[in-house]
């Protein structure tokens, strides 16, 4: 459902935007899906047999428009993971700032490996199939980030979230929230296929060498 809020994408998104990115990346995402799926059936089998609870997550997200869905994942934290960050004070405040924990307590020993090689990931294809996200683009927030974005909001809803972009090869975790803001609002700008095949090339070393991940 569309996100409740004064915040009103501007008009006028390009044509690479609307047009050809759409007709790339969706094909090009069901292709991956299948090619991937040996791996995302093993990685299936790990999380059930490694923890309790359900092998994939749900994180409610923004979509363009304003639009929230739910933004796959495998699972890679215990069952209880929400409640323990809102028991924990100190925790929850070291949340805030980032809406990332350094050193988070609630990842399992499988899911840091996968957070660390991105596959936990991979389930975000089916998100693209379905029109929610793209393989380039902004990172995708929660309904509570966007006010971190302040003026810049009305423009990250003009485009899809993606599983990858100028975030994730700019040393990702690493980086300020801010720094994170400005990337964003820089791939929009300059938004192009030879930027997006660009970032796309760079995405595989970063993932390799685990940069900024945790």
């Amino acid at each position: 459902m569309p996100l409740a809020s004064t915040v009103v994408p501007s008009p006028g998104p390009s044509r690479y935007r609307d047009v050809v990115k759409d007709a790339i990346e969706r094909p090009a995402a069901l292709l991956l899906l299948v090619v991937a799926s040996p791996v995302m059936l093993l990685l299936t089998l790990l999380v059930t047999l490694t923890s309790r609870g359900p092998v994939f997550h749900r994180r409610r997200v923004l979509g363009r428009g304003g639009r929230q869905f739910d933004a796959f994942k495998f699972r890679t934290m215990c069952v209880d993971a929400d409640a323990r960050l809102a028991s924990d004070p100190a925790l929850r405040a070291a949340f805030e700032v980032n809406h990332k924990l350094e050193r988070d307590p609630r990842i399992t020993w499988l899911g840091g490996w996968l957070r660390r090689s991105s596959l936990d990931e991979l389930p975000q294809l089916l998100n693209i199939v379905r029109g929610e996200m793209s393989l380039v683009g902004p990172r995708m927030i929660s309904p509570a980030e966007l006010s971190k974005y302040h003026v810049h909001g009305a423009k990250l809803l003009t485009v899809k979230p993606g599983v990858t972009g100028l975030w994730q090869v700019s040393g990702r975790q690493r980086t300020s929230y801010e720094r994170r803001v400005q990337l964003d609002m820089e791939y929009i700008d300059r938004q192009s296929l030879a930027l997006d095949l660009s970032i796309l090339a760079r995405t595989v070393p970063a993932v390799l060498r685990a940069e900024g991940a945790h």
